[in-house]
């Protein structure tokens, strides 16, 4: 991995343009464009590499200075090529990860999890009363099914995953999407805790953990104990529909790549209502970014559902506790009272 300038010369023009002043930038100019081309500082992997270089390159210059005024103008000049140097990209294809148990491919082994509020909802949102509203006098207001959860139940504002940032909704599937929202606390399969399916699993706000051999990946999910067989090679049509589907994986270089099909029509994309047909297919990529990150996108494609495929895209953080570990959230009985309280031989107040 490399932090080294592609552009000198592109970076020291807009900052030269940005202060209307050539000479304020002229020794940060050489001093970026020597980062750039000396071969002897040529493994600046980071930007905190890139700024050791760039101190190393003005330590030089500052001895062949000993004008005060200019010193002082360099300094200011050192601060700037300081933030271009923080602003310079990582490149996540520079990034070369061990490799795993059969030595060629990447090693995904570990516990990951997402950050975010795309459980919520996957497009860009801001915040709301709560997750399910009704009109109120002067603008929207917790329905009555909600309002005793306060800020619990309202809704943290979101950027979105979805690549684009509006799912191609088909005009039928989104009046779905709509009324599902409307009618969230009696339909989403998370509230009776129901399997999320993919790629839900994969942001809920629970960890998740990969376990990779020489020829075969499974992965498990602390929400509900949900599980998934990641089959790399081909096992043919899912036997039947399930919660969450039937997965194929291959390798692409570095990536693993899945296919997910077989899905019931149940299973929602988050807590808004985003929905799917029986005939999603998921197609996963799972890319490391660094040893801490992996880079996760899924593409979407439903013809019944959507106009065209569709793409999330969000990090997944690897879980770096020293004790890290997926513990039990077996929620099933959480919601016994829930699904059956009312056939019980005395049922409580409901």
């Amino acid at each position: 991995m490399s932090c080294e300038l592609k552009n000198p010369t592109l970076y020291s023009s807009f900052i030269r343009a940005a202060a209307g002043h050539s000479w304020f930038f002229e020794n940060t100019e050489v001093a970026l464009h020597s980062i750039a081309t000396n071969r002897s500082h040529n493994t600046y992997a980071t930007p905190a590499c890139c700024l050791d270089a760039l101190m190393w390159q003005w330590e030089h210059l500052l001895r062949s200075h000993h004008d005060v005024a200019k010193g002082r103008k360099m300094r200011i000049s050192l601060l700037f090529g300081a933030l271009f140097c923080l602003a310079m990209p990582v490149h996540a294809q520079d990034y070369i990860a061990p490799r795993g148990p059969d030595g060629v491919h990447p090693d995904l082994n570990g516990i990951w999890q997402a950050l975010g509020s795309a459980h919520y909802d996957i497009e860009m949102h801001t915040a709301s009363h709560s997750l399910q509203l009704r009109d109120g006098p002067h603008g929207p207001l917790p329905a009555v099914k909600t309002l005793y959860l306060g800020a619990v139940g309202s809704v943290p504002p979101g950027l979105g995953v979805v690549v684009g940032g509006k799912i191609p909704y088909t005009e039928a599937g989104l009046a779905k999407k709509l009324d599902n929202k409307a009618n969230w606390i009696d339909r989403d399969p998370e509230i009776k805790c129901y399997l999320p399916g993919i790629p839900r699993a994969t942001y809920m706000p629970q960890p998740f953990q990969i376990f990779q051999s020489t020829d075969s990946v499974f992965m498990a999910y602390q929400y509900a104990g949900a599980v998934r067989e990641v089959y790399m090679e081909d096992p043919g049509e899912a036997p039947v529909d399930s919660w969450m589907g039937w997965s194929a994986g291959r390798w692409e270089g570095d990536t693993l790549v899945v296919e997910v099909t077989g899905q019931y029509d149940t299973t929602w994309f988050d807590r808004a209502g985003n929905h799917h047909s029986d005939q999603m297919k998921v197609t996963e990529r799972f890319t490391p970014m660094s040893p801490y990150h992996l880079m996760y996108e899924a593409t979407i494609e439903d013809p019944v559902t959507f106009t065209e495929p569709w793409t999330i895209r969000l990090p997944l953080y690897r879980r770096m506790e020293e004790n890290a570990q997926l513990m039990e959230f077996k929620c099933v009985e959480f919601v016994e009272e829930l699904m059956f309280g009312q056939w019980r031989r005395n049922p409580l107040p409901r």
